[in-house]
């Protein structure tokens, strides 16, 4: 059995971040992971993706963005080849899976597949975008239809000839629906919540001017619904200097329609509700600008409008025959949820996620990091990680100082 002061299960940023903060403080510890650092970017990421955070929000305590591009939006090789800097330095051990995790009289035992080892404390970095969310509807499909999720989507290309139905509105669905229809498939997508932004405001990046309002930093204990924050839909941004909604979709041939509601066979039944959709959307949209503008006017930034509410859609289509429309796959960019199966500790809620009070879990020296809204809005960013790394990291070390006590 190996043993270590702490373990921290994966190598994303959230991982890598922690294990920066862990060795300032001195901890002797080791980062597992179950396939390469940055596995996920690296093999359940479409090849045309860019990162939709700009280059200088690529910060990770004691590692930053050195290009010349600061503007610009990293392809996936360069979010790898940075996150691959980074981890030159850690104790990273890949190829090695965490099958099962147990407390211990010492702390915790952790079942992989190069054997047991042993901790005073762990943290959980598996993040935020673990295992694709596809709705229990998605079984009554025909086998003729391909399903396909974001993360095993890469190109156009290696889809089944003829249309496909793209449900999920966020920034994988419109971006993924922008690049089908124009490699000269049609596409229809059904839309639920989402979140409009423009990728540029009055002269600067919108997540420039979220920044300088303190949006991205807002912390959990500062909003009224912490539950209703981290659920909420990611942003419709995308990561080139241009923005795209469902009026710029709708503009180039997309057939926007509304959320899916059920299936039956090759029949697909929609809600008419574009209209309360696009108007929540808004909505948020103008109380967010709101208070930017509050900050771009103090800071003398040229003026512009709000973008304004998109024209009416036409009445939703209220079921689509998949296989009359020659619609041959179904894309679910319908979300995220975490699997805890390997948890074997008394820490998970009703809906199979982890509890805990800003990453700090009911269990003594048990940590989880990159979960959306952790600490603040950002916390799932990899310009956000940092800040809940560092915090975690110095309750950690106190958590460590105390056992030590304890023991003499």
């Amino acid at each position: 059995m190996r043993t270590t002061d702490a373990i921290i299960i994966g190598a994303g940023q959230a991982g890598l971040a922690m294990s920066h903060c862990l060795a300032a403080h001195g901890i002797d510890h080791v980062v597992l992971e179950r396939g390469r650092v940055a596995e996920r970017w690296r093999s359940e990421r479409w090849d045309s993706l860019r990162l939709l955070t700009p280059n200088w929000m690529s910060r990770l305590p004691g590692w930053s963005y050195r290009g010349d591009d600061p503007d610009g939006f990293m392809t996936m090789p360069e979010v790898v080849a940075h996150l691959e800097g980074y981890a030159a330095a850690a104790p990273v051990e890949s190829g090695v899976a965490v099958h099962a995790l147990h407390p211990a009289l010492f702390g915790y035992r952790l079942e992989t597949s190069a054997g047991t080892f042993a901790a005073r404390a762990v943290v959980i970095a598996t993040g935020q975008c673990d295992l694709p969310h596809i709705p229990a509807m998605a079984a009554a499909l025909p086998k003729a239809i391909r399903q396909v999720t974001p993360s095993c989507y890469r190109n156009p290309g290696r889809l089944p000839p003829g249309g496909v139905l793209v449900v999920g509105a966020s920034a994988s669905g419109v971006q993924i629906a922008e690049e089908i229809h124009r490699s000269g498939r049609p596409v229809t997508l059904a839309v639920g919540r989402h979140t409009r932004l423009p990728r540029r405001w009055r002269g600067r990046d919108i997540l420039d001017w979220m920044q300088r309002a303190g949006v991205l930093e807002e912390r959990a204990e500062q909003v009224r619904d912490l539950a209703a924050a981290r659920a909420q839909p990611s942003l419709q941004l995308i990561g080139r200097h241009a923005s795209l909604d469902l009026g710029t979709l709708r503009a180039i041939g997309v057939r926007v329609a509304g959320r899916l509601e059920a299936i039956a066979g090759a029949r697909v039944t929609l809600r008419d509700d574009l209209a309360e959709t696009t108007e929540a959307a808004q909505r948020t949209l103008d109380r967010l600008l709101a208070r930017l503008g509050a900050v771009a006017d103090a800071e003398g930034a040229p003026d512009e409008p709000h973008p304004p509410p998109l024209a009416p859609f036409a009445s939703s289509l209220r079921g689509i025959d998949l296989a009359a429309d020659g619609i041959r796959t179904v894309l679910w960019a319908t979300g995220f949820r975490r699997n805890y199966a390997w948890l074997r500790l008394p820490v998970l809620d009703a809906a199979g996620e982890i509890r805990h009070q800003g990453g700090v879990t009911p269990m003594p020296g048990l940590y989880v990091l990159g979960l959306r809204f952790l600490r603040r809005r950002n916390s799932n960013f990899l310009d956000g990680v940092g800040a809940d790394a560092e915090a975690l990291a110095a309750e950690l070390h106190a958590h460590l100082a105390t056992q030590r006590r304890a023991a003499a």
